[in-house]
């Protein structure tokens, strides 16, 4: 049962089911994702040379999940092994209008660690895409920043990384007590319109701020960009999604999909293309955004969040 939460800014609908019910489930499907991994099979589709970070455990899946981002031309070199924990996994509730419930068990992820080593390895990428991190995500993050370069994105003789950073769960519910340090180590911030609430919602600045303002789509990108970040996407699920750059901000529609089989995965699709699009059109932010709104239109029209994810040269995508 879908309940309507509109007096939650945040959580605005509920999906609710009977306490102690069998449910019955007319079909399933099993495809790789999580939101690494996703945004380095897109990146690598795109054409770039992509490696990925994650940490796995030592069980059968993960041999697949290695074995599905080698065939997609990612390297696997820095991905991480444990004896500690099974490889994570997430199983989605989707509804009659394709939208979904995620239930994530971290497990393996928990165990990921940043060493030197990686280190050495990251200080020489270009960009640095971070998706939801967890356990010591904050000493994750410290060092990583310590790397990177916030000048203009259009900068290509910057010896240091660009950071792209899409924060998790656990980082949006630190609020920005938190994660505010970080941000002016960020090149693009991206979130969706509910984590954008709940960032600035958590700044004493605005606490007395009424509904109206927080549903301003202005009023957070111009928030979010006065914490430091060069660049804020906020994506808006069908309403599609706002660029904010310190100068202009852009609206880009969603393109409509012939159909939509699965929404999983396309904030990962939209922010990993929209990063992508900056280094192919030398910082063209509205050719970002065309580039994204194409591949989430790709996405949802096929089963999972990678096997729908365009390819360099297809449908118009060009290096």
């Amino acid at each position: 049962m879908l309940i309507d939460n509109k007096q939650d800014l945040i959580r605005q609908k509920l999906l609710a089911f009977e306490y102690g019910a069998k449910i019955k489930v007319d079909k399933s499907f099993s495809n790789f994702g999580g939101g690494a991994a996703n945004v380095a099979v897109s990146f690598a589709r795109l054409g770039f040379k992509t490696a990925v970070l994650v940490a796995v455990g030592k069980d059968i899946r993960s041999q697949r999940i290695i074995d599905n981002f080698q065939q997609q031309g990612v390297d696997i070199s820095l991905i991480q092994k444990t004896s500690k924990a099974e490889s994570g996994f997430s199983f989605l509730l989707v509804a009659q209008n394709n939208e979904h419930v995620a239930f994530s068990n971290r497990s393996a992820n928990n165990q990921l660690r940043i060493t030197n080593y990686e280190l050495r390895i990251i200080k020489d990428a270009k960009w640095v895409y971070l998706a939801s991190l967890s356990d010591q995500w904050q000493r994750m993050l410290d060092k990583i920043c310590s790397l990177a370069d916030v000048c203009s994105v259009k900068n290509s003789n910057s010896k240091k990384v660009k950071i792209a950073w899409n924060p998790g769960h656990r980082q949006i519910l630190s609020g920005l007590k938190m994660v505010g340090k970080y941000l002016s180590k960020v090149s693009v911030l991206i979130v969706n319109k509910d984590e954008a609430i709940e960032l600035v919602m958590s700044d004493k600045k605005y606490k007395n701020k009424d509904r109206v303002f927080f549903e301003e789509i202005d009023n957070l990108l111009l928030a979010l960009h006065s914490y430091g970040p060069q660049i804020v996407l906020i994506t808006k699920g069908e309403y599609g999604a706002n660029v904010f750059d310190g100068k202009k901000v852009y609206f880009q529609p969603i393109i409509k999909s012939k159909k939509i089989v699965d929404t999983t995965g396309v904030g990962d699709a939209f922010g990993s293309s929209f990063v992508a699009g900056l280094e192919l059109y030398n910082g063209d932010i509205k050719k970002a955004l065309h580039l994204s709104a194409k591949n989430v239109a790709s996405v949802i029209g096929k089963q999972g969040a990678q096997n729908g994810l365009l390819k360099l040269g297809s449908m118009g995508v060009k290096g």
